[in-house]
């Protein structure tokens, strides 16, 4: 094997003819930008999710600082969410002047920790304002629990959904349990428009406040001005708006997308599964928790420094030796220069985030990987566990 030649990434987006055609369907229409296809699009993905309201931006990090504005957060207040996620989930915070109040992840899971959580809502009595749960690497946070403390002390949930899709729970799907929730489409997420995202939300003023947001706080569509016959050019701007709207380009191939997302699902879950009977009885590695409720946009496993001669990052190193693409999800917020120095924040403040950091590896994980992929996935990582084993255990 030649890893130059043979490489197998961590991630690749799974496209076909279908999105290629409704991608060249829209050139050769005449209108590329928020369209038809948009509003398509934001139709069928409300369907498929069962909320009132989807509405289409170019990110989920817009739809996260549209969402956060439209719950009315701003200076001066607290946002709790937790340290071990991508920045945009805390940077969108500040964005609106407000804090975010980081909180540590659960033992058993990469997830914020509802305890922890509670202990900083009766510590800060009333000023957090909002709590956003993150569904890292595709697993379901605990709801119910968030949802009675955020009842209990006042607060708005705002989900981060961005790797979640499309996991459903007896409550709904992940994304549409709280006030607000955010879909990533981004180039290695579960459904993908290149670079996109879409909000969702069963309230009528919160979406009235995304849709004219995401547009330059303009209170009318492009699409109604320039499409309709005997249409005005005349519209009011009404708010400060943003420039966060998709493309119909982008809307079109995630229609194709949507329709292909449940094969994209069973094809990742029967990967991951594959993954965890091959690692089964290797003690040098932790498998990550089986849930029924994952979506499996990533699989994370954690290395076993005492069992091992070398750290996760010579770990990492070896498997690109071996030709395998990885990654590491995530460096927890709380260490990265930014928030470390504006809060005053050390490494071991969140123990548990801190402790998975260390020995987490994003194994490669999408659709379409074949069964050769997989058994070279899994035999790098045995060859690398035993040869760097400890002498004596």
């Amino acid at each position: 094997m030649n890893p130059s030649t043979d490489y197998i990434p961590f991630a690749r987006p799974s496209t076909g003819p279908e999105e290629e055609e409704a991608a060249v369907r829209v050139i050769r229409s005449g209108w590329l930008t928020s369209g038809i296809e948009v509003k398509e699009f934001e139709k069928e993905f409300a369907a498929y999710v069962g909320v009132k309201h989807a509405l289409a931006v170019n990110s989920a990090t817009a739809g996260l600082h549209l969402a956060l504005e439209a719950l009315g957060i701003g200076p001066g207040d607290l946002v709790a969410t937790t340290t071990y996620t991508f920045t945009a989930t805390a940077e969108v915070i500040r964005y609106l002047g407000a804090d975010p109040l980081f909180i540590d992840i659960e033992r058993d899971s990469w997830n914020i920790d509802p305890a922890e959580l509670e202990r900083a809502a009766v510590k800060h009595k009333g000023r957090i304002k909002a709590v956003i749960p993150v569904h890292m690497g595709g697993q379901h946070c605990p709801m119910d629990e968030i949802c009675a403390i955020a009842g209990q002390y006042g607060m708005k949930i705002l989900e981060d959904a961005a790797h979640s899709f499309p996991v459903k729970t007896d409550k709904g799907y992940s994304g549409t349990i709280g006030d607000a929730g955010v879909y990533s489409f981004y180039a290695n997420k579960t459904i993908t428009t290149g670079e996109g995202g879409m909000v969702v939300t069963d309230s009528d003023e919160i979406a009235r406040r995304v849709s004219v947001m995401r547009l330059h706080g303009i209170d009318r569509d492009v699409w109604n001005r320039y499409t309709v016959r005997g249409g005005s050019w005349r519209y009011a701007v009404v708010e400060a708006g943003f420039k966060y709207n998709m493309t119909d380009i982008a809307a079109a191939i995630g229609r194709e997308q949507l329709k292909k997302a449940e094969a994209f699902y069973l094809s990742r879950k029967k990967i991951a599964e594959s993954y965890n009977v091959r690692f089964e009885g290797l003690d040098f590695i932790i498998r990550p928790p089986v849930s029924q409720a994952h979506s499996w946009h990533l699989y994370i496993m954690r290395i076993v420094p005492e069992k091992l001669t070398i750290d996760r990052d010579r770990f990492i190193e070896c498997l690109g030796e071996e030709g395998i693409g990885t990654s590491v999800h995530y460096i927890p917020l709380h260490i990265m220069p930014y928030y470390s120095r504006r809060y005053g924040l050390k490494p071991e403040d969140y123990p548990e985030a801190l402790d998975k950091y260390g020995k987490s590896i994003s194994l490669p994980l999408f659709p379409g990987m074949t069964e050769n992929q997989i058994s070279r996935v899994v035999d790098a990582v045995k060859k690398i566990g035993e040869r760097f084993r400890r002498a004596g255990i």
